[in-house]
C-alpha cells in the first residue's frame, strides 16, 4: 500500500525533480516507510511506501532487466505468486519478491492486457522508454484511487488530488457540474471530481499517455449472469467456498493483520472466516450518544469468535476537532458522516497492525441494502401499461401529504430507472433549486442527475429491477462513497485496508445468484447469510445493517449548532449556495420541525472543503500519526505467512 505520482512533460522538456518531490511529499501519510524517484527525459515517477510485501527489497520505482521500463504502483496483487512463477518460466528475471515488479514483467509479456490478469486492488504507472509512453491502470472496482489532470505543459497522475495541486499551472476551481451532482449523491460521480480540470481514472480502465495525449480504455466490465437452473444449496456452498478462498488470498503480507468489526453480517463474516486461518485482532468504534453505538454487539461478537478486541468511543468534541484535517485527507467532499468514525477506528487499529480486513462490498454484490426489497413491495405495479402508471402518478401527486400511501403510489408509478439514484439521494431537483444561487433551468451546461444514472442503466437493460439497482450502486455508490472513504480514512493513518468481498472471483460467482435467492425469507442477501451462518453468532445472522452509526441528527441540534452557523456565515460560497435557505433548514432542524440533518451535513462538508482547498483558509502539513511512528518502532518482529 503506497502512494504514487507521475509527471509527463508535453513540451518534451526535462521533468522537474523538485515538482515530483513536492507531489510525493504531500502524501507522506500513504507511505511513511520510504520514498523513491525516477526521472528520465520528459517523465518523472515518484513513490511513497508503506511496507507490506517484500519489506526488505520492495523499494520503488522498480525496473525490468534492461532498465528500459520503470513502474510505481499502489495496492496489492493477490495472485502475484502464480503470475511470478509463470513469468519466470517464460524467462523473466526478478530482483525483488514484490507484487508490483510482477506487474512490470507481466506488461513486458502481454502488453496493455496486463490489468486483465491481475487479482487485487491497484493503481500503477509504467514508463516504457522503448515506446516512449506512460501506461497504467486502476483496479476492477476502484478500490484504490487514481486521478489525472492536464496543464499546457504537463500531464499529472496521482493517488490523491492534493498531489496534482502541487503541479505548476493547476488551478483551484470548483467544478460546478460536480457540485450540482454532489448535492444529489453526497459525492461527485465518476469521472468528474469537485475540481475543474481534475478527473478520476475510472475503475477497470487503463490509460496510455503518448504524443502528449492521454487515452482511456476499459479492460473489464461488470456483468451479471443469474443461473436459474441451480438450487439454493449450490449458491450457499459456492458463496462459502469463494469467500473462504478470497479471505485466505487477502492474508498475504509480511506484517501484522487485523479486522474491523461492527455489529452486522458483513464484517462479522470476514472476522469469522479469518479466525479459521489465524488469531485475529478486531477493532470497533462507537459514539457516546445512547442509541448510536453498536459497541455492545461488536463486543459480544468478538467474544463469541475469540478475538483480541479493541474499541474506542468518540465524542462530539473529538469528532469536531479532527473534522477539518479529515476533509483535507478526503481531497474532495464526501458527505458521509461515518467516514469520520472510520478514521477513528483506523487510528485505533494503526496502533496494533498495518493491515486490516473489512466487509465493504457485500451489499452491492449479494443484494444487501433494504432498498433492494422495494421492487418486491411494488410488484403490483410491474404489469401496468405506461398510461396507467402515468395516471396514478398524476392523481397521487395532487393528494395532500397527510394521505397515507401517497409516496407508495408515486414510487410505484415510476420505473426503477426513474425512482432509484443509488443509496443516497440528498436534494431533489426541486429542493436543489432552493439551495443553489443560480437558476439551473437556465444553465446551458447543467446536467441533471438522470444523465448520470441513465447512462449506467442503459448498460443494465435485460436485468430485473433488483439487479439493475445493484449494477447502479456498483458504478456509483460503491466507488464514489464506500471505497473512497475506506481508502482515504485508513491511509490517513498509514493503514492498509483490504476488502475480500470486492474481489473479481467473488463477484464472478455472486453475479450468478438469482434475485429470488438474494431477496428472500423476509430479508436481504439471503444466500450470504446462510453461507456465513456457521461463522457467526446466531443473533448476528439476521441483524439489520447499521455499520458505524453517527449521531449528526442529534449533534446538529446541540453541540454542532453554533459551529454550523458560524461556518455558514464565514464560508465564501455565496456565488454557489443560498445561505439563507441553509440557515432556515438548520433552525427548522434544531426546533424539531423536520429532519434536515443529511442535507445540512452535505452543505457543511462542502463549505469546510471550500475553506481548505479553494479559499486556503486552513492548511495542513504532511503528517504521520504518533501511533504509526510507535508501530514502526515496534515492528522489528515480522510475521510471515506460511
Amino acid at each position: 500500500m503506497c502512494g504514487i505520482v507521475s509527471l509527463y512533460n508535453k513540451r518534451q522538456q526535462p521533468a522537474q525533480l523538485e515538482t515530483i518531490t513536492a507531489m510525493s511529499k504531500v502524501i507522506l501519510h500513504r507511505g511513511p516507510d520510504d520514498d523513491g524517484f525516477h526521472v528520465e527525459e520528459n517523465i518523472a515517477l515518484g513513490f511513497r511506501r508503506l511496507s507490506i510485501i517484500d519489506v526488505a527489497g520492495g523499494h520503488q520505482p522498480l525496473f525490468n532487466e534492461k532498465r528500459d521500463m520503470w513502474i510505481v504502483g499502489n495496492g496489492e496483487v493477490y495472485n502475484y505468486k502464480e503470475l511470478q512463477e509463470w513469468l519466470k518460466d517464460r524467462g523473466h528475471q526478478f530482483h525483488t519478491d514484490s507484487d508490483i515488479e510482477t506487474i512490470l514483467h507481466l506488461y513486458e509479456e502481454v502488453g496493455v492486457d496486463a490489468p486483465k490478469h491481475l487479482r487485487g486492488m491497484f493503481g500503477f504507472t509504467i514508463w516504457d522508454s522503448r515506446r516512449k509512453i506512460l501506461f497504467g491502470a486502476r483496479d476492477h472496482f476502484g478500490i484504490k484511487p487514481l486521478y489525472y489532470t492536464q496543464t499546457n505543459d504537463s500531464i499529472g497522475i496521482a493517488s490523491e488530488i492534493k498531489s496534482l495541486l502541487e503541479m505548476p499551472g493547476v488551478k483551484r476551481e470548483v467544478n460546478k457540474t460536480g457540485f450540482y451532482h454532489y448535492l444529489t449523491f453526497q459525492y461527485v460521480p465518476d469521472p468528474e471530481t469537485m475540481y475543474e480540470g481534475i478527473y478520476r481514472i475510472p475503475p477497470a480502465h487503463s490509460f496510455i499517455v503518448e504524443n502528449d495525449q492521454l487515452k482511456l480504455t476499459r479492460y473489464w466490465d461488470v456483468q451479471f449472469a443469474p443461473d436459474e437452473s441451480k438450487p439454493f444449496s449450490y449458491f450457499v456452498e459456492g458463496t462459502r467456498a469463494a469467500m473462504l478462498e478470497s479471505v485466505d488470498k487477502h492474508r498475504v503480507s509480511e506484517v501484522k493483520r487485523g479486522a474491523f468489526l461492527s455489529s452486522g453480517v458483513d464484517s462479522s463474516s470476514i472476522v469469522g472466516m479469518l479466525r479459521t486461518f489465524e488469531p485475529v485482532k478486531t477493532f470497533s468504534v462507537g459514539s457516546d450518544i445512547p442509541g448510536y453505538s453498536e459497541l455492545e454487539y461488536a463486543r459480544r461478537t468478538a467474544q463469541y469468535l475469540g478475538t483480541e478486541h479493541y474499541e474506542t468511543v468518540i465524542s462530539a468534541e473529538q469528532y469536531m476537532d479532527e473534522l477539518p484535517r479529515l476533509i483535507w485527507h478526503q481531497d474532495e467532499p464526501v458527505a458521509d458522516p461515518s467516514a469520520i468514525l472510520l478514521y477513528f477506528v483506523a487510528q485505533l487499529a494503526s496502533e496494533h497492525v498495518t493491515v486490516v480486513l473489512s466487509g465493504e462490498g457485500a451489499d452491492e454484490f449479494f443484494g444487501g441494502y433494504n432498498i433492494y426489497r422495494e421492487p418486491q413491495s411494488l410488484r403490483m405495479f410491474s404489469g401496468m401499461p405506461d398510461w396507467m402508471r402515468g395516471s396514478i402518478r398524476s392523481i397521487a401527486t395532487k393528494l395532500p401529504d397527510s394521505v397515507k400511501g401517497k409516496n407508495f403510489l408515486i414510487r410505484g408509478s415510476k420505473t426503477v430507472e426513474e425512482r432509484f439514484f443509488g443509496n443516497a439521494l440528498i436534494f431533489s431537483e426541486e429542493m436543489k433549486a432552493h439551495v443553489v444561487t443560480e437558476n439551473l433551468n437556465q444553465l446551458a451546461d447543467y446536467h441533471t442527475p438522470w444523465e448520470i444514472t441513465q447512462a449506467i442503466y442503459k448498460n443494465a437493460q435485460g436485468y430485473d429491477d433488483v439487479t439493475k439497482m445493484q449494477y447502479l450502486d456498483i458504478h456509483t455508490w460503491l466507488r464514489g462513497n464506500i471505497l473512497m472513504k475506506a481508502d482515504k480514512m485508513t491511509m490517513a493513518n498509514s493503514l492498509e485496508l483490504r476488502v475480500p468481498f470486492i474481489d473479481p472471483k467473488v463477484f464472478e460467482f455472486a453475479a450468478t445468484i438469482p434475485t429470488k435467492y438474494k431477496i428472500a425469507n423476509g430479508t436481504t442477501k439471503h444466500v450470504l447469510r446462510e453461507a456465513m451462518k456457521d461463522f457467526l453468532p446466531p443473533e448476528i445472522k439476521t441483524r439489520p445493517k447499521l455499520g458505524f452509526p453517527v449521531p449528526t441528527r442529534y449533534w446538529l441540534k446541540n453541540q454542532f449548532y453554533k459551529w454550523a452557523k458560524e461556518l455558514i456565515f464565514e464560508s465564501k460560497v455565496d456565488h454557489l449556495i443560498n445561505k439563507a435557505y441553509v440557515l432556515y433548514m438548520l433552525d427548522e432542524h434544531r426546533e424539531g420541525h423536520g429532519d434536515y440533518s443529511r442535507k445540512i451535513w452535505t452543505i457543511l462538508v462542502f463549505m469546510l472543503w471550500h475553506q481548505i482547498f479553494i479559499e486556503q483558509k486552513l492548511s495542513f502539513e504532511p503528517y504521520v500519526s504518533p501511533a504509526v511512528e510507535l508501530r514502526r518502532k515496534n515492528s522489528s518482529s515480522i510475521e510471515q505467512i506460511g
